[in-house]
């Protein structure tokens, strides 16, 4: 399928998007917003896609949303089509995992989509924040709910009411971000961090991500046991009883995804 907003490639067993909107700093507009959800669904639905990388340029990963689409919308307008929705879902239910790597400006919506992906790799020039106060909104993407979670109430709060950006690397000390990568390693590391993703179970992987994803959602008790019954339950996998006897006989696990 032929894109205007995105670029799509396949190296290996990794799926890449990258935003390609360069002349709006990848502001997400509705078609973008289309176009990541078709490529994403094409990634969910292909089993030789171990992992996926989203990208968007040196310059910015996301600058924000598109103002110019938004700025005449009313409240009816929002309301009833139940505005930004669509995206965060797809992102958010994707089975496979999901590597941001951001570089440059990751603003509002911006911001609020790499957190949506299962971790991020930031360059060195990445700049994080939530500015919609300064627009006489707020985060609409998760942005005030996703922030605190990753760098805690006192800073969200902070971020969220003034707008204030975050740099590389107090995004990495605060946990926003998984680690820093030289701006011109960026997406080649983010390619090899996923491919070695991709070469694992991929059944296992999903059981995995699920069971982080649910540490956000429960307490601390329930989500225990949530991960010993999906522990447990590896144990009917072939990939589990191949895993296991490769380790013991000192050689590379042959995954077969079942």
């Amino acid at each position: 399928m032929a894109y205007s907003h995105i670029a799509v490639d396949i190296k290996g067993s990794v799926g890449v998007i990258r935003l390609d909107r360069p002349k709006a700093l990848n502001a997400l507009c509705a078609e973008l917003f289309m176009e990541l959800d078709e490529a994403l669904n094409g990634f969910e639905a292909d089993d030789a896609i171990g992992a996926v990388v989203l990208t968007g340029s040196n310059k910015a990963f996301a600058a924000g949303a598109d103002i110019k689409e938004m700025q005449t919308k009313t409240y009816m307008d929002v309301y009833k089509k139940n505005f930004l929705t669509g995206c965060e879902e797809r992102v958010d239910t994707s089975r496979k995992p999901i590597i941001a790597a951001v570089a440059g400006y990751a603003l509002g919506g911006g911001c609020e989509l790499a957190m949506m992906c299962d971790f991020i790799l930031a360059a060195d020039n990445a700049q994080f924040g939530q500015p919609e106060i300064k627009l006489g909104t707020i985060p609409g993407m998760g942005g005030t709910q996703r922030l605190t979670r990753f760098v805690g109430k006192s800073k969200a709060m902070e971020m969220c009411l003034t707008g204030r950006m975050m740099g590389a690397e107090e995004a990495e000390r605060s946990g926003l971000v998984s680690r820093i990568v030289p701006l011109d390693d960026l997406v080649d590391e983010a390619i090899n961090v996923a491919s070695s993703i991709a070469e694992l179970s991929q059944p296992i992987v999903m059981m995995c991500k699920e069971s982080v994803k649910k540490s956000y959602e429960t307490t601390l008790a329930e989500g225990i046991m949530f991960e010993r019954r999906v522990f447990h339950s590896t144990f009917s996998t072939e990939d589990q009883k191949e895993g296991m006897s490769a380790f013991a006989e000192k050689r590379t696990p042959d995954f077969k995804n079942c």
